[in-house]
């Protein structure tokens, strides 16, 4: 991985271009635009950028932004959420090594993960139990199901298991 950059509402504008073009095949998969990523206006990006609970990741390579992640602080859960890489970027690691440096940065509350994904979204749906992730659960959005995945925390420090 290049190196974990802490992003604020500066990036807003380059990081909701990011997320839109890497929600576009999830679009097609799930055959809808009305997913949220598609709908975040650059206000609304903006205000969860500058928000203190939220926590926005990306990756740079030639000073061009490749992918990102936000992870929202909701009592001892990080919420996990728009893990974007750039269309021609997938497939390379990008998206598992930047979630892995991400919540290895989370401040030291935060004891579990927890985020979801379309059940036609089939590189996260490989990627996420390969990253310890555990599905908890199945909720009906539109006409697909939105799968939900847990991980606990852990640290160096903790006793393996």
């Amino acid at each position: 991985m290049t190196s974990l950059l802490r992003l604020g509402p500066a990036d807003a504008g380059e990081m909701l271009t990011l997320q839109r073009a890497a929600y576009v095949t999830e679009a097609q998969a799930h055959g809808t635009l009305e997913l949220p990523p598609l709908l975040e206006t650059l206000e609304q990006a903006k205000g969860a950028l500058g928000d203190p609970a939220c926590f926005a990741w990306g990756i740079r390579e030639a000073g061009r932004l490749v992918a990102s992640v936000r992870i929202v602080v909701d009592g001892d859960a990080g919420l996990v959420g728009r893990l974007v890489v750039a269309p021609d970027r997938q497939g390379h690691g990008l998206g598992g090594s930047l979630l892995l440096a991400a919540e290895a940065a989370m401040p030291p509350s935060v004891t579990v993960f927890r985020l979801f994904t379309g059940e036609r979204s089939f590189g996260p749906l490989r990627m996420y139990p390969k990253l310890g992730y555990v599905e908890t659960r199945r909720t009906p959005e539109l006409h697909y199901q939105v799968v939900h995945f847990e991980k606990p925390r852990v640290r160096p420090e903790d006793p393996v298991r």
